[in-house]
Order: C-alpha cells, then sequence, then structure tokens
C-alpha cells in the first residue's frame, strides 16, 4: 500500500520541495503540550515566520484525521494549540495505532523526525531533545528521541537537552549510538534554559555552512543517523542556572509524589518550573525556540545550495 494513504504535504511545502527549496521540518508537541494557550499558537506562528524570513520555507508537522500532515494551514495551527493536552503526545511507537484509527496526534522530536524523513526534509528546529531522565537507573525512562537520532537522517537544531534530564548520561547514550554532537558558536552543550552544562560538545561548528558541508559528508557516506545542532539560548534570555536546578528539583518531587511517569512528565516539569519562575522559562522557552528555527533555516539554505552544486 502507497505512503500516500498517509502522508500528506501542504501545497507550499510540496512545490518547495519539487524545486529542492530550503525547507524546515517543526513540531507540533511543542504547541499543544509544551506551552500554555494563547502563546502556544503565537510562538508556532512566530517560529513559521521566523523560518520564512530566513529564506526557507515552514513545514510544521502533527497527525490529522490519520494522516501525517507536513505543513499545516493556520487553522490547523490554532485547533492544536486550543485543543492542547486533549491531543495525544505522538511518538514512533504511536504512529501506526493513531494512523490506523483515524486519530490526531502531536508530534514529538522522534514522530517529526520520522514524518520530515518520510517527506524528504533533512531539516528540523525544535526547543530541547528529550533524554535520559534523572534516575533513569531505576526507572529505565529514556527518551525515545535518542533512539531516532541513531536511526533517521534529519538534523535536529535545539538548544541542547532539557534541563529536567541527566545531560550527562544523554551525552554518552548519543556517543554510543554514534551520534555526532554539534556545538554553533560554543564548546559547551547548552542547558535548555542555559547557555551551559558542564558538559563539552564533540565538535564546535561557526558557520551554518560549516553545518551543511558536515550533513552532506555524513550522509554522502552513508552514516545513517541523524545530528544533534546544539545552538545556545541568547544570551539576554538566559535563565539563573541555580534557580533552574532548584526549581528542577522541586517540579521532579512533585511529581514523584504525585506518580507522574512516562510522556505526562515532561510538560508538568515544564509547567512547574514556568510557574516556579513566575512565567520567565516560559519567556525563555520561546526565544530559544526562535532562534533555533532562524538558525535551522540558515542551514536549510546552506544545505540546500551544495546539495544543487552536486547535482
Amino acid at each position: 500500500m502507497s505512503i500516500q494513504k498517509y502522508l500528506q504535504l501542504s501545497k507550499e511545502v510540496s512545490d518547495a520541495l519539487a524545486a529542492r527549496r530550503p525547507v524546515v521540518a517543526l513540531e507540533s508537541t511543542i504547541i499543544a503540550h509544551g506551552m500554555p494557550y494563547p502563546q502556544n499558537l503565537e510562538t508556532a506562528r512566530r517560529m513559521e515566520n521566523a523560518v520564512r524570513e530566513s529564506g526557507a520555507t515552514p513545514a510544521t508537522i502533527a497527525i490529522l484525521n490519520g494522516k501525517i500532515r507536513v505543513g499545516l494551514e493556520s487553522g490547523e495551527l490554532e485547533y492544536l494549540a486550543k485543543t492542547g493536552h486533549q491531543i495525544p503526545k505522538t511518538s514512533r511507537r504511536d504512529l501506526p495505532f493513531l494512523l490506523s484509527q483515524g486519530s490526531d496526534g502531536a508530534t514529538t522530536v522522534a514522530s517529526t523526525m520520522i514524518a520530515a524523513d518520510l517527506a524528504g526534509i533533512r531539516i528540523f528546529a525544535t526547543g530541547g531533545i528529550g533524554g535520559v531522565h534523572r534516575g533513569a537507573a531505576q526507572s529505565m525512562d529514556i527518551s525515545a528521541d535518542l533512539q531516532e537520532l541513531a536511526r533517521t537522517n534529519v538534523a535536529v537544531v535545539c538548544a541542547g537537552a532539557k534541563s529536567i534530564l541527566d545531560i550527562g548520561l544523554t551525552l554518552e547514550y548519543l556517543e554510543t549510538q554514534g551520534v555526532p554532537v554539534l556545538g554553533y558558536q560554543t564548546d559547551e552543550f547548552p542547558a535548555f534554559y542555559t547557555r551551559s552544562s558542564g558538559f563539552r560538545v564533540d565538535y564546535r561548528v561557526d558557520t551554518p555552512e560549516m553545518l551543511a558541508e558536515m550533513l552532506q559528508a555524513k550522509w554522502a557516506i552513508g552514516l545513517q543517523g541523524g545530528v544533534v545542532i546544539a545552538n545556545p539560548i541568547p544570551e539576554h534570555v538566559e535563565a539563573d542556572g541555580l534557580e533552574i536546578e532548584q526549581t528542577t528539583t522541586q517540579a521532579l518531587q512533585e511529581a514523584d509524589e504525585q506518580g507522574i511517569r512516562g510522556k505526562a512528565i515532561t510538560p508538568f516539569l515544564l509547567a512547574r518550573i514556568a510557574a516556579l519562575t513566575a512565567g520567565k522559562s516560559l519567556d525563555a522557552n520561546i526565544e530559544l525556540a526562535l532562534h533555533n528555527a532562524r538558525l535551522a533555516a540558515e542551514l536549510a539554505v546552506c544545505f540546500s545550495e551544495i546539495l544543487a552544486r552536486r547535482v
């Protein structure tokens, strides 16, 4: 059966890909689960505009009526934003069920990578990747994002890993899986709300052109899998590291006391940290997402130019 039964590209995205113009994938979990309404809708639209202003076509991805939708209309973004947590958070394991049942889903990093790969999109901008959760030695809570990065040929521009995670173990996992971790204009891996984590990246890369050349080399020799491009949060909105650690610890304790596990834990922690920081973390989340969208678009432009030269 043809993939087209389940995959639907918007005309804007389809035309851009057919003409080999740069396209940037954007996820929908950040809309439905990552932020409250109406900030989530405003941010989704601002991210798409940031991609366009930087020379690429945005392709926000979601599952709607049992189809993988690559590129959404304004009303569909609004539907995701207003419906919020009622829309299932969708990773690799969830796709077959939701597609077969004609359901909706908000795509995570992992499922957005899958959809982007199916559509032929190689660059994806998000807030932060998932990873190894604190206490994973007992809980075995490890995000499917990491395994997807090991197998799917999509570069993920992010502000590092979310600060609620065990960043050291997350980087160890990526190393074991052979996933390059690149720091954009930084030697240190960022921790989402802060520019530093105490851990180094594999390689520092200072221009989008260098990033594009690296991606082309990786995939040209048949090395499967993605790349993490860690783009630190802008300095003017960086959070205080000690405050974030204290609020994260408190939020984790509350999650444990309330028995919150699995898919629900990340949205819960982000919401609690936003509340405990009086909204400062939400402002930082929005700014880093826009920052990543701009870099992803610049990278997509450079990567498209490299491919055009090699045709």
